[in-house]
Formats: C-alpha cells, structure tokens, sequence
C-alpha cells in the first residue's frame, strides 16, 4: 500500500494495531491524556506519524469545512451563551463550521429536518438541553447523521452519546456547603422532572440530606423549569409552609436568580435569613446581590468535548463511553452565611 493510501484509510485501528496497543490507548494519547506510560506513547506517535493518521477536524481542514447542526432550545441565558462559546471555538479549531437553529415551537418534523441535513452535506447534530425523545433522535440516526446530546431534557436513549457534568457529585457537595453552615432544613428547586441533570442534582441533595440522618421532607422538593419564574414561584410556596426552609438549593442559576429577587420583594435578607446555592456557575452568578455561591459546571469545555466527540463519531469512531461527564467546583461567595 502506497504512502498515499495509507494516509487516507488510516483509522484509530489500524494505529493501534500498528502500535500493538488498543483503541482507547490511542484515544488517549490523540486526546493529550496523562496516564498512558511514555514508551506507549512514543509508540502510538511513531505509528501515526507512519500511518499518517490525521484527527477528523485535520481531515476536513484541507477540503471544504464540515458542517454541523447546533440544535438550541433558547439563546437568552448565560448557560447556553458559555456552552455556545466553546462549541464555536472548538468547531473553529477543528476546521468545522457551525449551522444554528431552535428546538422549540414551531419546528420542521425530524424527517424534514434529516431531510434539509442530508441536503446540505450536514451529518452530524449537536442537541443542546434538547426535549428530542429517544424515537426522534432513532430517526435522525437511521439516516447516517451522527448525534451527540448536551445535558438532555429527556433521556437520549440507548448508543448516543451525552456530556454534561458531576451532577451529583456537585448537587452533593452544594448541600453539603449548607450543613456545613449549620443548616437543617433546606429545600431543592430543580428543573424539569425529566431531566437527568436536574435528577442528579436533587439525588445529591438527598444523599448529603440522609448522610447527616436528616429527613427528606417531601414539601422541600418542588421542580419546574431552568428559569427565574421557577425561582420565585418556589420561593413563595416555601415562604408559605408552617416550617419554612433556611436555606434553598437551585438547580440552576436561573432559578437561584428568581429566589433572589423573589426574596428582595418579599423582604427577605439574603444571607442573614435565607442562604441561597445554584448551580451552573455562569457569568451571572457573579453580578447578583449579594454574590451567588454556585456549583460551577465546566460549561465551555462542556461544548467542546461534545464537538469533539461529534467529528469522532462522524468518522466512523465509536465513543470510548456513551456518557462523559466533566467535573464541578463550588465556588463559595456572599449569598450564603452560618444558620442563626
């Protein structure tokens, strides 16, 4: 085979195979991952620097750019503004370029929208927080385009691929925070019901809850949607129980921001009475009054290993895992303080 050929069906196998090591170790090693011995690594280099193995953003750089579908559900909050940012810079890095459009209201059918890609030359699609069921995202597969799914509203399905972040580890130690100020009786906003990330979190909760042997008090729990109305609507049922709650964990920080101004018109002295969490850690969490304590998700590296994992997937290469998870930091700041 011509030095020529080679360089065009070479594959993450066949390195492999010419390394005498597995896929995932040369995964690693493209990937620039630190636990693969230095003589391995050597190895897969030298393999392929010979097979003259080029990444998929490499391969499409010299030809005209690949195109890929970003599918959003709103452009309007922080978090979709940071994860956009680093899918663009990834997608430019990687010699791709991006087509954005909106899942909600009124949007073509899943054929039509295949349909429109095929078209167009598009073959993969990026869903972002995305309320696409497991049968439609099926369909948009069973046509060759590749999917790859951000923090799911609905559970993808079986063979798709899905990033987010430690959702319970970080729901865990947002709780934790709060005990650890002497809190008892704290309560969770979250999201959609069906949404896995906001399940994760609320599961954290609990753990750190029953951990300390407190009891989950099922009138503490309230969910809705990743916006501030969810915020203020669970802050005034909560204000509204015979024992109301100390401290509040959000799902997001859309929501703590509602629970802030909710509490701002009610009078309500944030962090003296009420200690306030959220999770997301977006731009905005640092221009609330007083300063948001937030869970801070990796968002912009979030867009990017999607991208990553998409122009992978587009190539033909099965994911090394179907769910990548990147991990949170609480970042500690004024809008919570020691309970009274």
């Amino acid at each position: 085979m011509s030095k020529t050929e080679m360089s065009t069906k070479a594959t993450l196998a066949s390195v492999a195979a010419l390394a005498g090591v597995s896929i995932s170790t040369v995964s690693k090693v493209l990937n620039g991952r630190e636990d693969v011995a230095e003589g391995t690594r050597r190895r897969v280099r030298e393999a392929l620097s010979q097979s003259g193995y080029q990444q998929p953003g490499q391969r499409h750089s010299s030809a005209a750019s690949v195109l890929i579908d970003v599918a959003v559900d709103s452009v309007t909050t922080a978090y979709y503004a940071e994860v956009m940012e680093g899918i663009l810079e990834c997608a430019q890095t990687q010699g791709a370029e991006i087509v954005l459009s909106k899942t909600g209201g009124t949007r073509p059918s899943v054929a039509e929208r295949a349909e429109k890609m095929q078209a167009s030359g598009r073959r993969g699609l990026l869903l972002v927080t995305s309320r696409w069921s497991p049968a439609e995202i099926r369909e948009v597969k069973r046509r060759g385009i590749a999917v790859v799914v951000i923090d799911p509203i609905n559970p993808p399905g079986r063979g798709v691929t899905s990033v987010g972040a430690t959702n319970w580890a970080g729901g865990k130690s947002a709780t934790e925070h709060l005990l650890g100020l002497g809190h008892s009786r704290i309560a969770f906003i979250g999201g959609p019901q069906s949404a896995e990330c906001s399940q994760d979190r609320e599961h954290g909760y609990v753990a750190a809850l029953l951990e300390r042997g407190i009891q989950v008090a099922e009138d503490y729990i309230l969910a809705g949607g990743f916006d501030p109305e969810t915020g203020r609507r669970g802050l005034d049922q909560l204000l509204a129980l015979q024992t109301p709650p100390q401290a509040i964990f959000a799902a997001s920080d859309s929501i703590a921001l509602g629970v802030l101004a909710e509490a701002q018109t009610r009078g309500v002295a944030v962090p003296e009475e009420l200690s306030v969490v959220g999770f997301d850690g977006t731009y905005i969490s640092e221009l609330t009054s007083p300063q948001l304590t937030t869970v801070a998700q990796p968002l912009r590296d979030m867009g990017c290993t999607a991208v990553r994992a998409l122009l992978r997937e587009m190539d033909g290469q099965r994911a090394d895992s179907a769910r990548v998870e990147l991990a949170t930091q609480l970042l500690v700041r004024s809008s919570t303080a020691r309970a009274r």
